[in-house]
């Protein structure tokens, strides 16, 4: 893993709120944050986050700054987005990413 992805990792732990039902998981080669076994966010190599905001919460996440359509492979992945490590180098901004992920993620069955 990168040292960008894992000082993100470091700080995505920090402000997680401890809870049994978080845990880690290798992902995407990266390590996935999993909330009641459904990936909350995931700390990309270049320093991203990978976010999970879901299908009606795509466009609200797309107009803020620092935030893309995930792609992977060619195709694009519905329901999550990619926010730069720019509009996160703040504790605040990565804290209202996961929280925005969590929201989402709570409304989930759990797997």
């Amino acid at each position: 893993m990168s040292m960008a992805s894992e000082e993100l990792s470091d700080r995505v732990r920090a402000l997680l709120p401890p809870h049994a039902a978080i845990r880690e998981q290798k992902m995407f080669g990266a390590r996935a944050f999993m909330l009641n076994g459904n990936m909350l966010v995931a700390p990309t190599k270049d320093g991203s986050l990978l976010v999970r905001v879901g299908k009606d919460g795509m466009d609200e996440a797309l107009a803020q700054p620092g935030a893309a359509v995930m792609d992977m492979g060619g195709r694009s992945m519905s329901g999550f987005i990619l926010v730069s490590g720019d509009a996160l180098e703040d504790d605040d901004q990565l804290a209202g990413w996961i929280g925005r992920a969590q929201r989402f993620v709570l409304t989930l069955p759990a797997k």
